[in-house]
């Protein structure tokens, strides 16, 4: 059952949508640089429709074969929302999102990211994705250590089907504010060298709920956001 204690989606994304504006000022950052991910696995498509009547168009899903569902019963009728992966990819699902989705967030191996470029479909675009850095170190989290990020960029930056347009990373559940931030900064200056190189590259995707705040400071260009817009699920 939803248990979803937000009785107005639409007033909780503006209310997320003030949380980085207010972020972005204080950080003396252009609003425009900072751009919302509503995480709507698990939810109803119903939920995502009353997002998207609010003005969110960019959605994020963590499993494949609910997201295909919702991506089914959705596009046709919202052209314009974009659908992210933001969850792992296994091998066997790589086709079924190289034809469906616009971008992946979670590509951390060449071979995922072969199949996915030879897997998209000629009459899409090239697909955007973003490389998973495991920047806290935790041996329970998927993604590459910071010092694979530019190898593997280098590796799979000409791949026809595939567009790089930055990093993604999960940072650690703490309470400890510094170490928070020390890894968010890492991400930052990790961002920043592949920017320098690679001229697609403008993603930066970190921050939740919890900690969009910090991210913001600390450069975030994308925050994924699910509880403060949708509620929880039991």
């Amino acid at each position: 059952m939803v248990i979803n204690d937000m009785n107005n989606i639409a007033q909780h994304l503006q209310l997320v949508q003030d949380r980085i504006a207010k972020a972005a000022s204080e950080s003396s950052r252009p609003l425009g640089d900072i751009h919302l991910l509503a995480v709507s696995k698990t939810k109803p498509i119903a939920d995502i429709e009353q997002a998207y009547a609010a003005g969110q168009r960019q959605f994020g899903e963590n499993y494949v074969q609910e997201a295909i569902e919702k991506i089914q019963q959705l596009t046709h009728k919202y052209p314009d929302m974009r659908w992210h992966l933001i969850g792992p990819l296994q091998s066997n699902k790589s086709r079924q999102v190289a034809e469906h989705f616009d971008w992946v967030q979670t590509v951390d191996r060449l071979k995922i990211a072969q199949r996915l470029s030879e897997q998209r479909p000629s009459h899409l675009p090239p697909l955007n994705i973003c490389l998973q850095v495991n920047v806290s170190g935790e041996s329970s989290k998927s993604g590459l250590i910071p010092a694979e990020a530019l190898a593997l960029a280098a590796s799979l930056a000409d791949l026809p089907g595939l567009r790089l347009r930055g990093l993604m990373a999960i940072p650690e559940h703490t309470d400890d504010v510094a170490r928070l931030e020390s890894q968010f900064l890492e991400l930052k200056q990790l961002f920043d060298r592949m920017a320098e190189i690679y001229p697609d590259v403008d993603t930066l995707s970190m921050g939740m709920s919890e900690d969009l705040e910090m991210a913001v400071a600390c450069g975030s260009t994308l925050v994924r956001v699910g509880t403060a817009i949708f509620g929880t699920r039991n």
